[in-house]
């Protein structure tokens, strides 16, 4: 069976039509579709089970934990450096490590593709992505 790994903090990828415009093929029960939420969980997942077939990235993971520290009175900025120092992961860092999984363990990537909201991350997300196939198929 296959499988697409959804890492979103937010988006249920059952709910409304996230898989139909990001995975169809999932969206018709034609394989398991495993939702993690986190960077800590996306590498768990792969580190157990290996590559998945498939991997939709999201780009802003922790959303839910900053609206709860946003409500105890921490500010934008206080939470970017957070960000930056490595408390709040992303789907970019993900995205990163994934790289060196298939680097160290002399695999391509998966099937890919990225659901983010965020245009800039988003396209980091995708440039790294797209470089690492540039440079397995210029170095095999």
């Amino acid at each position: 069976m296959k499988t697409l790994l959804w890492l979103d903090d937010i988006r249920d990828p059952h709910i409304s039509d996230w898989l139909m415009r990001y995975a169809p093929q999932f969206a018709y029960g034609e394989g398991q579709v495993v939702w993690v939420k986190d960077y800590d969980s996306f590498c768990k997942w792969i580190k157990e089970n290996g590559l998945p077939d498939q991997i939709s990235f999201d780009h802003d993971l922790g959303l839910d934990k900053f609206q709860s520290l946003r409500e105890e009175g921490l500010s934008k900025r206080k939470f970017k450096k957070l960000r930056q120092d490595g408390e709040f992961k992303s789907g970019k860092d993900a995205a990163n490590w994934l790289v060196d999984y298939c680097m160290d363990n002399k695999v391509g990537l998966p099937k890919w593709g990225v659901h983010s909201a965020n245009p800039t991350g988003a396209d980091n997300i995708r440039g790294l992505l797209i470089s690492f196939e540039n440079f397995l198929k210029n170095n095999s």
